[in-house]
């Protein structure tokens, strides 16, 4: 992620392009339709993003920015001690299951719109392969911190899991969100909801950990 964090009326109209976006669509994404969305006068997104490709550009950028800091400061960091030289108990297991479900949970129902939008961005990224570099740093922050939880679990090989990891629990929001689960799962924010994402995961980290 650049150095550079969005701010000022670069970060209002950002934050209302992520709302844009979660609610009409990318396409929905032009210079006129943000200064509609924001209540701004015509040609305000036009004065901070020229084009584009850097309207598109800023969004990637915040959405990275707001992911960051969600990480660092209601993250898993609780859960980011060492772990055992053995791998843990069912009863930690628990735990790590159903404080990791309750995170993706929150990212469901106060999450939801930027998690919508971020979906709908990386569908960008093959006409504009630098906005990937946006989000690296994002994604390596997460994969650090599943890095962190499975070795706090035991797991045999943490650093060459911890990909896999946040790919499915990356897979259980695109699913309640956009795909299947969304008409079948439990309702977002709800405790039915917070126990079937623990199932899930606890399954996945006693498979980690069994390896």
């Amino acid at each position: 992620m650049p150095d550079a964090v969005l701010q000022g009326r670069h970060a209002v109209l950002a934050d209302a392009a992520i709302e844009l976006v979660a609610r009409d669509g990318i396409r929905a994404l032009t210079h006129g339709g943000l200064d509609r969305a924001a209540g701004l006068p015509a040609g305000t997104t036009s004065a901070y993003f020229r084009t584009r490709k850097a309207l598109v550009t800023g969004l990637v950028q915040r959405l990275a920015d707001l992911d960051r800091i969600d990480l660092e400061q209601r993250g898993l960091a609780g859960l980011e001690a060492p772990g055992p030289d053995a791998p843990a108990d069912a009863a930690e297991l628990d735990f790590i299951a159903e404080m990791t479900a309750a995170f993706v949970d929150q990212w469901l129902v106060a999450g939801r719109n930027r998690a919508l939008a971020r979906y709908a961005c990386l569908t960008e990224t093959s006409r504009y392969p630098e906005l990937r570099a946006l989000l690296e740093p994002h994604e390596a922050a997460a994969r650090a911190q599943a890095r962190d939880l499975l070795a706090r679990a035991g797991a045999p090989h943490p650093e060459r899991r911890a990909g896999e990891y946040v790919a499915c629990v990356d897979g259980l929001v695109f699913d309640r969100l956009i795909g299947a689960g969304a008409a079948t799962a439990p309702a977002p924010g709800t405790p039915e909801n917070r126990a079937e994402l623990s199932s899930v995961l606890r399954r996945l980290l006693h498979a980690a950990v069994a390896e």
